[in-house]
Order: C-alpha cells, then sequence, then structure tokens
C-alpha cells in the first residue's frame, strides 16, 4: 500500500489520512468477506482523475460493517474515482449498491420478491 498511495492519501469515507487508511480497511474486509472478485466494467480517465465502474461480488463470512456473518454471496456494481498525484492515489471517492448488497445478504426485505 505504501507504493500505492500518497503519505497524504484521502479515502472520502473512511477516517484518517496516509497508506494506513486501506490497510486498516482491508484488515477490517478480508477476514468478513471470503471468495471475492471485482472485475473492471469501465475505465475512464482525464487529467489526474481515473473513473473505474466495476462489479464486485463476495460471500460474508464474518462480522461485516457490525453485521453478522450470512454465508450469503452479494454481487454489487461500485464506481471509483482517483486522484493521482505522482504516479500514486492521493484520494478516492467510492459509491457501491450497499442497499442491493444487504438485500442480497438477506439483512433487508427486497420488495422485488413476493411472499
Amino acid at each position: 500500500m505504501d507504493d500505492l498511495v500518497t503519505p497524504s492519501f484521502v479515502s472520502h469515507g473512511l477516517p484518517g489520512t496516509g497508506p494506513e487508511v486501506m490497510k486498516a480497511a482491508i484488515a477490517r474486509v478480508a477476514p468478513a468477506l471470503t471468495d471475492s472478485s471485482m472485475v473492471i466494467e469501465d475505465s475512464v480517465g482525464e487529467g489526474d482523475r481515473i473513473a473505474i465502474r466495476l462489479t464486485s461480488s463476495a460471500v460474508q463470512s464474518g462480522l461485516f460493517m457490525g453485521m453478522a456473518p450470512t454465508g450469503k454471496r452479494y454481487t454489487i456494481e461500485e464506481l471509483h474515482l482517483f486522484r493521482i498525484e505522482d504516479g500514486r492515489i492521493a484520494e478516492h471517492w467510492h459509491q457501491g449498491d450497499m442497499l442491493g448488497m444487504m438485500r442480497q445478504l438477506g439483512l433487508l426485505p427486497d420488495p422485488s420478491k413476493k411472499g
């Protein structure tokens, strides 16, 4: 991570700055989500910005965001925006279909499923 992000890296949505922000996020998520994958669907770059649209999928096999393990798989779309500085990531913004994830994990009712 030290080689990928700047020392002053900011992930909008996660507390703190620097590589430790991402190291801590990975340490929290890795034991909770197994059999994970991310498939890049689109990428666009202009100036110092890169946008990525991807499909992510994983099995929630451990405590995740305070939620007990469900053993279920989710597949959602995500958008990531990065600002690059001197060849490394300086800032990161993220939007993901968290409502869809919660529904697929069975943690919220899915209105499309009747009965």
